[in-house]
Formats: C-alpha cells, sequence, structure tokens
C-alpha cells in the first residue's frame, strides 16, 4: 500500500517538463520548493513540485523522513530499510500522477534532491521503467551501491556536493559517481567549495545548466 504525498506545486498551467524536489531528513517540501523561484525564470515552461516524505521525523516532528535514521534516532537497520522501500514506493506513486496529472511523458521529468532526498532520487530514478530527463543530487549519497548494478534505466546524473559536509561525508559523491559510471551512468560532478550541508549559489547555478541541457535535449 502507498502513501499519498502531500505536496505544494508552482508554475504554469500548462507545463512543457517538471521538477520534483525531494527534501532531507528533518525537513520538509517547503524547505526546497523555494529553489523554484530563482529556477522558473530560466526554466519557464516547467511546474515544480516538492512532497512532503511520508513519515514525520523522529528527531525534528516538525519535519519528515524518507526512513529513519538508526544512529541519528535508535531505529533498527531493519526498520530503515523498511521505511526506505515504502518510501521507494511511495515516490514511484507520486511522480506516476504527476505525470498523469501534467499530461507528460517521463523524459520531461527530473528529480532534485537534497541529503537523504538525493538517497532516494538516485535509487528511484534507475529502477523507472521510462527513462526520466535526469537526477541532480546535492550532498547525498547512494543507500546500496550494489543496487546500482542492476538499474532498468540510465537518466543523466548531476551530483554536487560541499567539500566542508560535516552531515553527509564529501568522499560520498565520488563513491556513488565512480559506482554508477561502473555500470554505465553519465555521470557529472560538482564540488561547492567551502560548502557544509547545503546547496551554494554556484551549485544551483551548476545544477540550472544541467537542467536546461536535459530539458533541451529530450524535447
Amino acid at each position: 500500500m502507498t502513501h499519498e504525498l502531500q505536496s505544494k506545486r508552482k508554475g504554469p498551467a500548462k507545463a512543457d517538463s517538471v521538477v520534483v524536489f525531494l527534501h532531507g531528513y528533518g525537513a520538509d517540501g517547503d524547505d526546497l520548493l523555494g529553489l523554484a523561484d530563482p529556477l522558473a525564470p530560466h526554466l519557464p515552461g516547467t511546474a515544480f513540485y516538492a512532497p512532503n516524505a511520508p513519515e514525520r521525523c523522529v528527531n525534528n516532528p516538525m519535519g519528515y523522513q524518507w526512513f529513519p535514521i538508526p544512529w541519528m534516532d535508535g531505529s533498527s537497520p531493519e526498520q530503515a530499510r523498511a521505511g526506505a522501500e515504502q518510501s521507494f514506493d511511495d515516490i514511484n506513486a507520486f511522480l506516476d500522477e504527476v505525470l498523469k496529472r501534467e499530461e507528460l511523458p517521463a523524459h520531461r521529468l527530473a528529480l532534485v534532491g537534497f541529503s537523504q532526498g538525493t538517497m532516494m532520487a538516485l535509487d528511484v530514478a534507475p529502477r523507472r521503467p521510462d527513462e526520466i530527463a535526469g537526477v541532480v543530487g546535492f550532498s547525498g549519497r547512494l543507500l546500496d551501491p550494489e543496487r546500482a548494478a542492476g538499474p532498468v534505466t540510465r537518466p543523466a546524473i548531476l551530483l554536487l556536493h560541499g567539500d566542508q559536509d560535516p552531515v553527509v561525508p564529501f568522499e560520498s559523491m565520488a563513491l556513488a559517481a565512480d559506482a554508477l559510471a561502473a555500470v554505465g551512468f553519465d555521470v557529472s560532478k560538482y564540488v561547492m567549495k567551502n560548502t557544509p550541508h547545503g546547496i551554494s549559489p554556484d551549485g544551483l547555478s551548476v545544477a540550472l545548466a544541467f537542467l536546461k541541457q536535459q530539458f533541451s535535449a529530450e524535447s
């Protein structure tokens, strides 16, 4: 059974592309939906969605989580895996509904994740039956590198990470990129210099250029 994810939308009434933001642990959709404001003028035909994860966050009841984190909230590895698997299903159902609502094919959809949201995007996108336009992953990592070896599709991927990140190790970007490239993904990397666990202005500009390129290529 899937949960219906609650989300807000920004963008034109009739869109020709869609960006779905997946937020980090303890945050909510509004945390990333604000990125639509600087992006929208450069992606005028794009609708932006930012769903809340299905579970309230144990460590921040005002926010949400895609899955519990054992070393942060005392959950078990089994609970973490079960939470992630449920969220995979919930996100896929949400993406199906968004594409149906916007009357767009999969190649007009891109995912933009941050931290735990990046972990979800990197797992969900390659297992969808139809290839999406691309994935932008800020400050995250691969949840299970072994699962990267069995993709259904191979969307283009851009990984960005702050070199001063105290939450998700900076080295996670290279580990993810290497694992994905080894099984045929087109992966680009960008270092957000002097940046902690966040999104720098230059990183957002690089992400915008990637999205424009991918939507142009798939138009």
